[in-house]
């Protein structure tokens, strides 16, 4: 249960000063408002000034009473978001949100029609690895239906831009380390993975042929305040503070990339103010499969730095000051051992990289936690 959810924490993403790629104010549609990286890259983007509108259809995949906070803590009051209408958030006055489902393909049409955006961030999706085992179809309706559908309505209104979530499970039974956006990534393992590679190849598709800028980003095992509870820092930290085990997969044999969520956001908007532009000598022998002829580009967003579990789950233990009861178990259906993100074009076509270290993050989210759980 939230106990304080008026109290803001001080992320140190927000009071950096983005430039607009426009040098005017930039009417942006935000999928996922409601979740974890949306939530976060709305308030930035309205932090430095952009008109925002949000959508979401708040889901219950996992507890709905986060997302409805995390939209109050945005301006939007639980009490006034109903289907297909908008609201006017109390605090940012350029920030409107409306609860959609991505598949209403009449009422995505319309939503375009009426806003007249300028760029879409599109974040909204199912989630999950090992839910996709048991809810396959829920991740066609979502992530490919729901996917044609922006595709479709960003074609139609002429939009300058339209940056999306990938994801790093693209990489399925790639063995080579680190991940590069030039690695073939033809054998995913998962079928949330085979929905977010579907993702990039029909965004090359409407870019090729309606000359869409469309830019992939693949997150690396994101983290921080606010975060979804299924994943592993919010299932541990639950876990350890109630004095129950934690499942280790794989007997602890795992490296991941962990992210800080200011650093996908950052990432996410710089991104987002450099539309791509086709090379007129890419060839599909020789060329970066990231690129194409065609206004195109994949970006990893990763900390390109792999940390083994257990180095994080001790981050943890530290953070919390108590040790966890421990359950290794064998590697689960759709997971892979190692993630590892090579940005050699994020730091060379944008000048970034992400840079939080594991235990700054998990001071941060553990500092959350506590204010706003115990």
């Amino acid at each position: 249960m939230l106990q304080n959810p008026t109290q803001k924490l001080n992320f140190k993403l927000y009071p950096l000063n983005f430039p607009s790629s426009m040098n005017q104010k930039q009417k942006i549609l935000v999928t996922g408002t409601a979740g974890f990286i949306g939530f976060h890259t709305a308030k930035a983007l309205l932090e430095r000034g952009d008109i925002v509108v949000g959508l979401d259809n708040i889901n219950d995949y996992y507890d709905v009473n986060l997302k409805y906070t995390r939209l109050e803590e945005t301006g939007i009051p639980r009490e006034t978001i109903e289907w297909h209408r908008m609201v006017q958030s109390t605090i940012y006055p350029e920030y409107r949100f409306i609860r959609m489902n991505l598949e209403d393909r009449q009422q995505i049409q319309e939503l375009f029609e009426q806003e007249k955006f300028d760029k879409v961030i599109h974040l909204a999706a199912q989630a999950g690895v090992r839910y996709s085992l048991e809810n396959p179809y829920t991740y066609i309706e979502s992530n490919i239906v729901g996917f044609i559908n922006i595709l479709e309505a960003c074609r139609h209104h002429h939009l300058k831009h339209l940056v999306y979530a990938s994801s790093s499970s693209v990489y399925g039974m790639n063995k080579k380390l680190p991940f590069a956006t030039s690695d073939n990534v033809d054998h995913p393992i998962s079928l949330y993975a085979a929905s977010k590679k579907s993702n990039e190849l029909m965004a090359h598709t409407y870019s090729h042929l309606f000359d869409l800028p469309t830019t992939g980003l693949r997150f690396f095992t994101v983290y921080g305040p606010w975060g979804r509870p299924d994943m592993a820092l919010f299932i541990f930290t639950r876990a350890i503070l109630a004095g129950e085990p934690i499942k280790i997969f794989n007997h602890g044999n795992m490296l991941r990339d962990f992210t800080y969520i200011d650093d996908i956001v950052e990432g996410i908007i710089r991104v987002c103010d450099h539309p791509p532009e086709g090379q007129k000598d890419w060839d599909t022998e020789s060329g970066d499969k990231s690129r194409s002829t065609a206004p195109y580009k994949i970006y990893n967003i990763g900390n390109n730095n792999p940390v083994k579990l257990m180095d994080f789950i001790e981050s943890i233990e530290n953070a919390i000051g108590k040790e966890a009861i421990k359950e290794y178990l064998p590697l689960q259906a759709g997971d892979v051992p190692a993630t590892y993100a090579q940005v050699d074009d994020l730091v060379d076509d944008l000048g970034y990289k992400p840079e939080t270290t594991v235990d700054e993050g998990i001071g941060s989210f553990e500092e959350w936690y506590r204010c706003y759980f115990t």
